[in-house]
């Protein structure tokens, strides 16, 4: 599938039977918070993948990497870079609208003069993914970050991190694209890396979560134009969160029913799996201390009492996105292709599903449930609906 050309979506809208209003109530009477009352959407037919979703106004907008035109990761031969999309909608539920991308794959990447076809496809095909789209609070300029994993493999202190000024919400970005259009390739000091990452903020401040080569996590609060790392500052890096070594996809965002930032992670490092952990961490600020639950035992794992989900709903989870005040963790079902090896993603599917934090006590000898089960759909409620 071209560039900018519109796709044929068909949604599947997963309906949990619950309260239309903004808050659940329990059956003893205790309050839950909107994301109790919200439905998990699962998305199919849309190349958009390793992204993220918002709201601004009334619009909807989902990014991710493209894969139509042909990129297959971490292979010799030669592929395609095909992009980072957005589609946009009047609701999580669709109509969702023909994928444009934010920025030519032909256009020059200013940090070494390639192409970004050529940048995504070297390495045999390290790639470029993780769309992040984010506003700056202090000025509402919208900024694009995305990792172009083979810069990092250039030499010691380099980091695969770019980040674009864009014209609004569904771009276009980088340089020439109006008032904003802008490239920087980020000063890092904490998280000289290539891995998965996230971006969150607090209101005011932007941190960059961010995989490292040891699948640890590590964490770096941005400066004041959210382009670059502070991480040079004391205080203001943190590494080895929580005691994860085998970690990507991360996110994170603040739960006010607990007054706790709560991070999720794909636990157990799981590339293109259909089925893959997700594990989470709190803290009572961004930059920590984070902690995950405590395990007891002999010979045990050590996270099990961290694990949200054993599987993720047939998926691997990516990052977290706050939409009209509910979490969602962002899951991609990846899918094998003619080869079973899972590296063209074209025709992977996405799971937008709330996430319900609990925060009982880590007490032994009780039942433990931190959050509200992970809802993937409730069998015999769902609805398919074809649309453009």
């Amino acid at each position: 599938m071209a560039a900018g050309v519109g796709v044929l979506l068909t949604l599947t809208l997963a309906v949990w039977v619950n309260s239309g209003t903004a808050s659940a109530t329990q059956s003893s009477g205790t309050t839950l918070p909107a994301a109790s009352a919200a439905v998990p959407v699962a998305l199919s037919g849309i190349d958009l993948h390793d992204g993220m979703v918002l709201k601004d106004g009334d619009t909807y907008y989902l990014y991710g990497t493209r894969y139509a035109c042909g990129f297959r990761w971490n292979t010799a031969t030669p592929t395609n870079f095909c992009g980072f999309g957005v589609a946009t909608a009047p609701s999580l539920a669709g109509p969702w609208s023909q994928i444009t991308n934010l920025f030519d794959p032909n256009s020059i990447d200013p940090y070494n003069g390639r192409t970004w076809r050529d940048e995504c496809t070297r390495n045999n095909n390290a790639g470029c993914f993780n769309p992040r789209m984010v506003q700056r609070s202090s000025d509402g300029v919208w900024i694009l970050w995305f990792n172009s994993v083979a810069d990092y493999a250039d030499g010691p202190g380099r980091n695969s991190y770019n980040a674009m000024g864009c014209a609004g919400p569904a771009g276009p970005c980088g340089p020439g694209a109006g008032a904003h259009g802008s490239y920087n390739k980020p000063k890092i000091y904490t998280c000289v890396t290539n891995g998965d990452f996230g971006i969150f903020t607090d209101g005011t401040s932007a941190y960059l979560i961010c995989t490292m080569t040891n699948q640890t996590l590590a964490m770096e609060k941005l400066d004041v134009w959210w382009t670059n790392g502070t991480g040079n500052v004391a205080g203001n890096g943190v590494t080895n969160i929580a005691g994860y070594t085998a970690s990507e996809g991360p996110g994170a965002y603040f739960d006010s029913t607990s007054g706790k930032w709560v991070m999720t992670l794909n636990y157990d490092n799981c590339g293109y799996g259909s089925g893959c952990g997700l594990a989470y961490a709190t803290a009572p600020s961004p930059l920590g201390p984070w902690t995950a639950p405590r395990n007891w035992g002999i010979a045990v794992d050590s996270k099990a009492r961290a694990t949200i989900s054993w599987n993720s709903c047939g998926g691997q989870p990516r990052t977290v996105s706050v939409v009209d005040g509910v979490p969602y963790q962002i899951i991609d079902l990846w899918v094998p292709d003619a080869n079973d090896d899972s590296r063209n993603q074209t025709n992977a599917g996405l799971l937008i599903t709330p996430l319900v934090f609990r925060d009982p006590p880590n007490t032994p000898g009780v039942p433990w449930q931190p959050f509200e089960e992970l809802r993937c759909y409730q069998p015999g409620s769902s609805a398919t609906a074809t649309t453009r």
